[in-house]
């Protein structure tokens, strides 16, 4: 039987309000569940000491029989120093895509154009004038 950590949701429509909990990893996000280790309310400020209550003794028990966390309880656990988890690096995650990057150098290029339009606007009036004052 997989046993995971994992949340279980409560709490109305749009007011969100979670219980850490070990369950079959079959069974239902909010079904069936062996045990309720703590609670989670994002709702709250992220420094409040209520945002997330971990019973401790009982998570590394779990985790000493094999309970496999989901990311968010792993968060947590690694806050609570229970687990160690490795940070994520996605460099790539903030580039732009394909289309995106073709557009932006369109934009350069037109405003390129323009600044040497507008500076050879400027430089051209200026050389008839001193021809036509000769």
């Amino acid at each position: 039987m997989a046993i995971s950590m994992r949340l279980s949701r409560g709490g109305s429509k749009k007011r969100p309000y979670y219980r850490i909990v070990i369950a079959d990893a079959r069974s239902p996000r909010d079904g069936k569940f062996i045990e309720k280790i703590g609670t989670y309310n994002p709702l709250l400020a992220k420094d409040s000491d209520e945002r997330v209550k971990l019973d401790t003794d009982r998570a590394k028990h779990w985790l000493s029989v094999g309970a496999q966390p989901t990311d968010r309880v792993a968060r947590f656990l690694d806050a609570a120093g229970l687990r160690e988890r490795a940070a994520r690096n996605n460099p790539n995650k903030a580039k732009p895509g394909e289309k995106a990057t073709e557009r932006a150098e369109e934009r350069a290029e037109k405003a390129k154009a323009r600044e040497e339009a507008a500076a050879e606007a400027t430089s051209a009036p200026a050389a008839t004038e001193e021809t036509a004052e000769a």
